[in-house]
């Protein structure tokens, strides 16, 4: 996306444009650039509840094998 205006770089200058994205003094719209409004939101709604919908699906055992999974590889890791 070459037409994006770029975030500073400045760690002082970002934390301020970010505090004025927070507040809504001025809008975020670098991410949505080329993309449809629309389908953007339907993706966030998507994602909201999709980690809800899966864990109410697995049942108990399902569940536990991928928490232990999840831990193998956390334990696993090379510092």
């Amino acid at each position: 996306m070459a037409n994006r205006k770029k975030r500073p770089a400045d760690v002082n200058q970002r934390a301020v444009l970010i505090a004025k994205i927070a507040t809504g003094e001025i809008e975020d719209t670098a991410d949505l650039k080329g993309k449809n409004p629309a389908a953007v939101a339907l993706g966030k709604l998507g994602g909201l509840k999709g980690g809800k919908a899966r864990a109410a699906a697995l049942t108990k055992k399902q569940r536990s094998e991928i928490a232990k999974k999840a831990a193998a590889v956390r334990w696993n890791k090379k510092n």
